[in-house]
């Protein structure tokens, strides 16, 4: 008598997992669309409320003016000047390459003052390339700040809502199961993506602001770094950093699951769940500049 619905409870069993998790994604993509939606608002509204370039409206107002009687144009200036000018332009640590990143797109090192954000590189900035020691200090950086643990008990904490590992039980033991174990793929992640696997392959970990053109243009470049980056000689290739560097992470953090959990399915969700991530973050980085210009850089009085 119990044949006929032992396949339909075998099928609800096998699809309830998958549900579980699909509900998941959805509420984290509701969670961070409220963000991402903000960001692309404010970039729209700088694009259309820019005000015209300043050297354009001065070389108008210096060709317009009549020439004066006893003056001469001074090239000999000129050219001391733009001998200056273009000495330093090579730097990245000169002024009018800072400048460049104040109109277009300047970095700072967290975003809304919390997040994270030492990987940021400035639009139009080029810098030398990471050492080995530079690049497992910059995930030291990132893996210990201490906004870490922050993320981890929040990730800890939805995870122990939702009970994604029945192992770990409940109750202040079961919470403080879920807490190390996000802390430590934090961790092994950043170290993987930004230092190992870098180092290892000379490439560099860093999030290079493209800063200027259209939104959807941006959001593209920002989103297409996960598969392209820049290695230490200038060069573009794969960036096998991320994909390859996060799949290290999965597989390393399946030692401390329960054997259960060591499934290639669920190491496959995880992998996937950080490159996603870090696809979301690389949208933020690229827009931070323009939110952080029009809503919480204050105007300077004329």
């Amino acid at each position: 008598m119990n044949s006929p619905s032992d396949p339909e409870l075998s099928i609800t069993r096998t699809l309830a997992p998958r549900r579980r998790r699909l509900q998941n994604y959805v509420r984290i993509c509701g969670a961070l669309l409220p963000i991402i939606s903000i960001l692309l608002m404010a970039c729209v509204a700088h694009g259309q409320s820019a005000p015209a370039d300043k050297p354009d409206s001065t070389d108008a107002t210096q060709q317009n003016q009549p020439a004066k009687s006893g003056s001469t144009p001074a090239p000999q200036t000129d050219s001391k000047s733009d001998s200056k000018q273009q000495a330093p332009a090579d730097l990245p640590d000169s002024a009018e390459s800072k400048k460049n990143g104040a109109a277009q797109g300047e970095q700072t090192n967290r975003i809304l003052g919390v997040m994270p954000n030492y990987r940021a590189v400035s639009a139009d900035t080029i810098l030398p390339p990471l050492s080995p020691r530079g690049k497992f200090v910059l995930a030291t950086h990132d893996s210990l700040d201490y906004t870490s643990g922050l993320f981890a008990g929040l990730l800890a904490g939805w995870k122990y809502s939702e009970r994604s590992y029945p192992e770990f039980h409940s109750e202040w033991a079961g919470y403080s199961r879920y807490l190390w174990r996000a802390f430590a793929d934090q961790a092994i992640g950043n170290y993987f993506t930004e230092a190992i696997v870098p180092s290892v392959l000379h490439e560099d970990p860093r999030y290079y602001t493209l800063g200027h053109g259209s939104v959807l243009h941006r959001t593209e470049y920002a989103i297409t770094r996960l598969v392209v980056t820049k290695t230490d000689s200038g060069k573009t290739r794969f960036n096998y950093s991320e994909i390859l560097g996060n799949g290290m992470a999965a597989g390393v953090s399946d030692l401390y699951y329960p054997s259960q959990e060591r499934t290639f399915t669920k190491t496959t969700e995880n992998w996937g769940t950080e490159v996603a991530a870090d696809g979301i973050a690389n949208v933020v980085k690229e827009f931070w500049p323009d939110v952080r210009r029009r809503f919480f850089k204050q105007k300077k009085s004329d």
